[in-house]
């Protein structure tokens, strides 16, 4: 029996992407994504607790996000989680592990205050494979 391997996240860019093409030409996008819970503590107070994921998305979605993310866009982001293994300048194994982005969706509009227009989204519905941002109307929450 397979085993599942499933992310669903909301959260806020930390940072704007990173952007890199490969030698085979296949784009990448990495970039932190912050998402907040919030509980109340001992003392019945409030308290938020912020959890930083590190997020790559590869090809269509990676150039999704060098146009449209920046620092503080709200994303809704399914993927896979990823351990990758390395050895340091030092000789020691390092780890990593990565949300690996299959499903991208825009929520809310651009920092800054634009929603993207008709003319945007009508170009990105033409791309092979792109998801389009949700109209915010259409959010199911």
């Amino acid at each position: 029996m397979a085993g599942v391997n499933k992310v669903i996240l909301l959260g806020n860019l930390g940072k704007d992407p990173e952007i890199r093409t490969l030698e085979s030409g296949a784009k990448l996008a990495r970039f932190p994504l912050a998402t907040n819970e919030y509980y109340k503590g001992k003392d019945g107070e409030l308290v938020e607790r912020t959890e930083w994921h590190n997020v790559v998305l590869w090809h269509q979605r990676a150039e999704l996000a060098e146009k449209y993310l920046q620092k503080g866009s709200q994303v809704y982001l399914e993927g896979r989680l990823q351990t990758r293994q390395w050895d340091d300048k030092d000789g020691n194994k390092r780890y990593t592990t990565e949300i690996v982005g299959d499903v991208m969706n825009f929520v809310g509009g651009r920092p800054g205050g634009s929603t993207g227009g008709q003319q945007e989204q009508d170009s990105m519905a033409q791309s092979k494979g792109a998801d389009l941002p949700p109209e915010e109307d259409d959010l199911p929450f």
